[in-house]
């Protein structure tokens, strides 16, 4: 039994499977070029409502709309007949449509044309039914004439007025008014009903009137008709007194029976009311009652529906909008007041007309496919299922096997062509009918394309993407994807193939692009495709605007860099809060940036940067805040008064988005300074009322001033004034002191008090005086001023000094006794022995003997030294003989000192005096001595020059401060392999030898340099440097040409500060000079790591900076330091960065980047020549790169750039150095431009060796030597015979000879040889002649024969070979 039962559900299952397969239609899509092809059969498309009800003054039109190809047809029924519209001439029927338009301009009563009408579209493929239509004629009929008594009620009595309003179609709104067109008021006691009527739960004596008249107005004809009006008469059953009557007692105190509550409306206990569903439904309770009665509802088993139920005309009406069968039951309205209540129950019940629950929809088929269509509806009762088609009983119909009717289902099999129709669904129960139209069509159609042709598709990386391929056919044929023509089908892994012919790839990439081609095949053919896919980069912001806070006048600046596929265009656009922002002569936009300047508060907002491409986009948005100064405080009040203190209280102004962190209060006195405001105290930003601390007898104003991150608002209005009362002064008088301005009086001085310590008027002051320890009564003197002088008093003698202020209200309290002196007078002694021990290069140990104290007379301060340099030991050196002084403060029986900071190797000489505050004693005895020989200066300058393919030529100048007798120098030098030193070699040289020449083995070998000078003491300061590279080597730096970092760029950490906002007093802080000194032994370090801390302090801030550098040369470095103050101007967020040179020999390249605003900045580029430390400014407009002309060659500079306008903003230091001014012969010899150059200037030389010839042959003379001679000597002198330093001359004694550098000037165009000697120039005119010595003209001119030199004269040595031809001249300029 297990096993049937399982295959009967197995098989139950694989034919519901079936039916649903059977089920699925084809859909037609809805393109133009298909739809024109496919025949259809009619479908309605738009058609009256079922109940039309229609304006009796307008004419009637009854809508039916359909579609179908071919076009259908239409015709009318009308009450089931079939209407002739022909036949009527006032109906007509609209072209290409069904509508029906009945005109009444001839005449004619819309009421004979009322009755049910049915419209019908056909074409060969089939009928559709519109649904029956019923047609009414709107009226408004009048009220019946009638005469209404008057309503006499008695006072407390429930009353109702009935309205009965006409019938009308559809039935008129009611309402009651009177005579003045006003509405009757409503309340809880006094409503309208559902039906009309005007209840009244009780009487009262003021609803006595004459006028209430119910009005019905008709919607269609926008009319109201009004009823004969009521007169209504209430008898009061005690007297009325108008007077007595309130809210509360609406009797006016009579007494009225006063009843239980009784139903209006509805009658009896219970009632019953039918609803629709999906309708609304209304119930009803008014109840009579003496106090009103107060109507409650409850649904008894279950609560009231809370989102449907509303509760109107004071709560005596519920409403239940679209209403379900879950709504039927028993509803109870319960009426109570104070002596009792009463309930009725309404039995509600829920019909419902037919609503669908599976409406029936068109199917199109293939032949010999299977389909179906199913028509379910519901309804209460449940609605009755009728099939048409074509507007027929499928019944009556002729029979068809295809078809089977199975309730409210037709399953179609094996349709065929010629079977297509329209079927209609019926289903209809007592309260209506649905009607629906379904078509059933048999297509058979090839596969065609829908979709544009070659599409190109461009999608983004990483994306989802589809490929559509729009397609149809009949049968719907089978879709398959190719890609770039090759392979299988693609569907599976990354690809997905959609029933709709859509192709999707998962996620798309470069490899994804090419060409993709989609095919449909089907039994009647086959239609293709091709989509081209490109795969492009997202459009990203990769750097995005941030929120940011602009001061108002301030620039604000928006990032918005984009990163997108180079292909691909792109767009970038601002918004202000989501509006297209307006770029203008203010704002400017770039590809990368959005800039505010002069920003205000119009600027503030959420600023959004939108980049587009034509397939995607990015977004990001910041918002900018745009602070300013708060505005003033308003509403100054002052309170609680008292004698020296009064509350100020405020009213903050508007922080402008930066809140308030101080107030600052000020105050104005008119008596001292009328006029000018001065600070009192500040006060957090949270505090508007402060208690003010305030001094005697002044009378204030006061204002205020709040302060927030931007800066301070304007002042507040004045305060009212208030004058403080007097009082006596409490400051004692500062700064009293006594002192002496001759040597017979003492000065007593003070500080006056100020303004607001007076405390009163009549300030004066009472001094006392007397001298110290001396038991004297004091002596006194009241006085107004700050000053009084004591005449006739002993030199230098102590006084004792007190002072009192006194004013009209009474004296301050007496200062603390200080103690003063009299003046002083000249001393009168002079220090004694005054003599030197232990004198050494530097220092000397000073004595002397003291004098007596007694002598000084005056303060003792010092024993003061002058001493000077008379000479230097060394022979022709001048020195300075300025005198300096040194102090000492010894008050021993032997003193003595020691005087350091002396030039070594000179003649001192000295004397001493004593001093007090103001004078100086006769001087000492003068003493001379001489320091001790001590070790040398550096040399004044080394430089390294490359004279040859081989050789190096070292040049130095002597020490500015030999302090000694030079002995000779000592070279060290050592071959440099990046950071590796190879093994040192020492040179000791002469001391009157200034240069050294040092032949390379290897062109390519690099050598440093360490040179000092020597005296018997030892060697001094060391000079090093490293030997230049060749003038082709151009490996030393990358392949952009930069110049690597030196010791130089230590110094751009200190490079001085921009000038102040305000002008500052001089600060000179002592220049910082680092040196390196080599070390004597043979081992080295590769580096070495200099450090530079310079501390710069100013009145408000002390900075220090620490800067370290590691190089393999470290040249002296000079670090200056100017004073810097806070006030600097500085400009958040500029900067100018990659500061690159790219050298020359006498010229550089220099560029930088910077985020100035293109033309709104000046730049200055600052280079310092690292020899002399000679520093030049060059003023810059254009954007770089700038050239750098008239340089040093072979010379070292640092330089760097900064803003004119903004100071503070600079470049890093870059060092550089300019390349040799010598060419290596070997490769300009080879190059085509020089072998050009050369031809050139053989065939010069060629013809004016022509034209002397022939001048010669005339007898033509050659003022100033000859043509020949002089252009040859021009080019046969060497480049390398520039000016050489001045080369220091030894005496006989071996000493050193200190004149002037132009004396040792070797002549210009002689030759200085490898080992130092210098020859003269090998050019000489005779060389040339045809003689051993040349002959002058009478006039001076030369007449010796220009020829070759003979062979001869080529043995005479390869100096005098090489000058003879102009080529080999030529040649040895290298």
């Amino acid at each position: 039994m297990m096993g049937q039962g399982a295959h009967a559900a197995l098989a139950l299952v694989l034919l519901l499977l079936l039916l649903w397969r059977q089920a699925a239609p084809i859909e037609v899509p809805q393109d133009p070029k298909i739809l024109q092809d496919l025949k259809q059969p009619p479908t309605i498309v738009k058609q009256s409502v079922k109940d039309y009800i229609v304006d009796p003054r307008d004419n009637i039109i009854i809508e039916c709309e359909a579609k179908g190809n071919p076009v259908p047809t239409f015709s009318w029924r009308r009450n089931g007949k079939f209407f002739n519209i022909g036949k009527d001439p006032r109906v007509t029927m609209r072209k290409r449509s069904g509508t029906l338009e009945i005109g009444f301009r001839s005449g004619g009563r819309p009421e004979d044309y009322e009755g049910e009408y049915q419209c019908f579209a056909s074409n060969e493929f089939g009928v559709a039914l519109s649904n029956k239509i019923l047609l009414r004629v709107s009226k408004a009929p009048l009220w019946p004439k009638e005469v209404l008594e008057p309503v006499v009620v008695t006072e407390g009595s429930p009353l109702v007025l009935l309205c009965n309003p006409p019938p009308g179609l559809p039935p008129p709104f009611t309402f009651w008014m009177n005579n003045a067109m006003t509405p009757i008021p409503q309340d809880k006691r006094v409503s309208m009903g559902l039906n009309g009527d005007l209840y009244f739960s009780n009487v009262l004596a003021k609803d006595a009137h004459t006028d209430y008249s119910c009005n019905a107005r008709f919607l269609f004809t926008h009319t109201i008709q009004q009823k004969n009006p009521f007169t209504l008469k209430v008898q009061p059953k005690e007297p009325y007194n108008d007077t007595s009557y309130n809210a509360t007692d609406p009797y006016g105190g009579r007494r009225v029976a006063e009843s239980t509550p009784t139903f209006l409306s509805p009658s009896g206990s219970e009632s019953s009311k039918m609803v629709l569903r999906d309708e609304q439904l209304l119930l009803e309770c008014i109840a009579a009652g003496l106090p009103t009665p107060t109507i409650k509802w409850f649904k008894k088993g279950g609560d009231l529906p809370g989102r449907k139920v509303k509760f109107e005309n004071f709560n005596k009406t519920l409403k239940i909008v679209n209403v379900s069968e879950e709504d039927a039951g028993e509803y109870v309205c319960m009426a109570n007041n104070q002596l009792g209540s009463i309930r009725h129950s309404i039995f509600v019940q829920v019909k419902a007309a037919p609503y669908w629950l599976d409406k029936p929809t068109n199917l199109v088929l293939a032949p010999d496919e299977n389909g179906r269509l199913v028509c379910r509806a519901n309804g209460n009762p449940k609605p009755n299922i009728q099939w048409l088609i074509n507007g027929q009983p499928v019944d009556s119909s002729p029979p068809n096997l295809s078809r089977q009717v199975l309730g409210d289902t037709i399953i179609f099999r094996s349709v065929q062509m010629g079977s297509s129709a329209v079927y209609q669904c019926n289903a209809s129960n007592q309260h209506g009918y649905l009607l629906a139209n379904a078509f059933v069509s048999v297509l058979d159609m090839p596969p065609r394309m829908l979709g544009p042709k070659n599409q190109l598709i461009k999608v983004i990386e990483n994306n989802r993407t589809f490929l559509d391929c729009p397609f149809f056919g009949s049968p719907l044929p089978e879709l398959r994807w190719f890609k770039n023509g090759q392979g299988s089908g693609l569907d599976g892994g990354q690809y997905r193939v959609y029933i709709n012919g859509t192709l999707e790839i998962k996620r798309a990439r470069s490899e994804d692009e090419g060409t993709y081609t989609c095919v449909a095949n089907s039994i009647l053919g086959t239609a293709e495709n091709q989509v081209r896919l490109e795969v492009k980069e997202q459009t990203r912001i990769v750097r995005a605007p941030e929120r940011q806070s602009a001061i108002r006048g301030s620039t604000a600046h928006f990032d918005c860099k984009v990163k997108s596929d180079p292909s691909l265009s792109v767009t970038v656009t601002w918004t202000k809060d989501d509006k297209p922002l307006q770029l203008g002569w203010r704002l400017r936009k770039d590809d990368e940036s959005l800039t505010i300047p002069n920003v205000n508060e119009g600027d503030e907002g959420m600023y959004t940067c939108t980049v587009k491409s034509e397939i995607d986009q990015d977004m990001a948005s910041a918002r900018l805040t745009v602070l300013d100064r708060p505005e003033p405080p308003m509403d100054l009040d002052l309170s609680d008064p008292a004698a020296r203190s009064v509350r100020l209280t405020w009213i903050p102004g508007n922080d402008n988005r930066s809140p308030i962190t101080q107030f600052l209060v000020q105050f104005e006195e008119d008596h001292w300074e009328p006029g000018r405001w001065q600070n009192l105290s500040t006060y957090p930003g949270d505090l508007n009322s402060v208690i003010l601390q305030l001094a005697p007898f002044v009378n204030y104003q006061f204002r205020v001033i709040a302060i927030n991150s931007v800066g301070q608002s304007q002042p507040s209005r004045p305060s009212p004034r208030y004058k403080t009362s007097g009082a006596a002064p409490d400051a004692i008088p500062r700064g009293l002191r006594g002192w002496g301005s001759k040597k017979d009086d003492m000065e007593i001085t003070w500080e006056p008090l100020l303004d607001l310590e007076r405390n009163g008027p009549n300030l004066h002051y009472n001094v006392w005086w007397r001298l110290k320890d001396s038991g004297d009564e004091w002596s006194n003197v009241t006085t107004i001023g700050s000053k009084h002088v004591i005449h006739n008093t002993e030199t230098y003698v102590p006084y004792e000094i007190k002072i009192q202020a006194r004013n009209e209200f009474g004296a301050a309290p007496e200062s603390n006794v200080v103690i003063g002196y009299s003046g002083e007078d000249k001393p009168t002694d002079a220090p004694t022995g005054l003599r030197v021990s232990k004198v050494e290069s530097t220092t000397a140990n000073i004595h002397w003997k003291p004098v007596a104290l007694n002598s000084v007379q005056g303060e003792f301060k010092e024993y003061r030294l002058y001493y000077w340099r008379e000479s230097s030991l060394v022979a022709g050196l001048v020195v300075s003989k300025e005198k300096k002084t040194k102090g000492f403060f010894s008050t021993v029986a032997e003193p003595s000192g020691i005087l350091s900071d002396l030039v070594p190797y000179s003649k001192y000489k000295m004397f001493m005096v004593v001093a007090n505050s103001r004078f100086e004693s006769p001087p000492s005895n003068t003493v001379e001595f001489i320091t001790k020989e001590g070790v040398p200066d550096a040399p004044k300058f080394f430089r390294i020059n490359r004279r040859g393919f081989d050789t190096l030529q070292l040049e130095w100048g002597k020490p500015l401060e030999p302090n000694g007798i030079l002995v000779g120098y000592l070279l060290k030098y050592q071959t440099v392999n990046g950071t590796r030193l190879g093994h040192p070699q020492f040179k000791n040289l002469l001391p009157n030898e200034t240069e050294f020449t040092l032949r390379l083995p290897d062109r390519s070998v690099r050598y440093k340099f360490f040179l000092s000078a020597r005296t018997q003491e030892g060697a001094g300061e060391v000079f090093a440097d490293e030997s230049p590279h060749f003038a082709n080597e151009e490996n030393f730096t990358d392949a952009t040409g930069l110049v690597e970092l030196t010791d130089a760029s230590v110094a751009s950490a200190f490079t001085p500060t921009p000038t102040p906002l305000a002008p500052l007093p001089p600060t000179t802080i002592t220049p910082t000079t680092i040196r390196t000194s080599a070390p004597t032994t043979p081992a080295t370090t590769p580096s070495t790591t200099t450090t530079a801390t310079t501390t710069t302090t100013t009145p408000s801030t002390t900075t220090t900076t620490t800067t370290e550098a590691t190089t393999t040369t470290t040249p002296p470095v000079l670090v200056t330091t100017k004073r810097t103050d806070q006030n600097v101007l500085v400009a958040p967020g500029r900067e100018i960065w990659n500061l690159t040179v790219v050298p020359n020999s006498n010229y550089a390249n220099v560029s930088w980047r910077h985020n100035f605003p293109a033309g709104s900045s000046e730049f200055v580029l600052e280079y310092t020549l690292e020899s002399n430390k000679t520093v030049k400014v060059v003023a810059v407009k254009q954007q770089p790169p700038i050239t750098v002309a008239d340089l040093i060659a072979g010379a070292t500079y640092s330089l760097r750039v900064y803003s004119h306008e903004l100071n503070s903003v600079s470049s890093e230091s870059v060092s550089f150095k300019t390349k040799p001014a010598y060419i290596d012969q070997v490769d300009i010899a080879t190059q085509g431009w020089f072998i050009g150059l050369m031809c050139a200037i053989a065939l010069i030389i060629l013809i004016l060796l022509i034209v002397c010839f022939i001048k010669r042959s005339r007898g033509g003379k050659y003022p100033g030597g000859g043509c020949v001679t002089g252009f040859t000597k021009y080019l046969v002198r060497d480049k390398k015979d520039l000016p050489l330093d001045p080369v220091d001359q030894k005496d006989q004694d071996g000493s050193f000879d200190y004149h002037s550098d132009e004396d040792n000037k070797p002549l210009q165009g002689s030759q200085t040889s490898l080992d130092g000697n210098v020859k003269e120039s090998d050019d000489s005119l005779v060389d040339y002649g045809e003689g051993g010595d040349g002959q002058f003209n009478e006039d001076g001119s030369f007449i010796g024969q220009y020829t070759v030199k003979k062979d001869k004269d080529e043995t005479e040595g390869n100096e005098s070979s090489e000058a003879t031809s102009p080529v080999n001249a030529i040649y040895s300029l290298a």
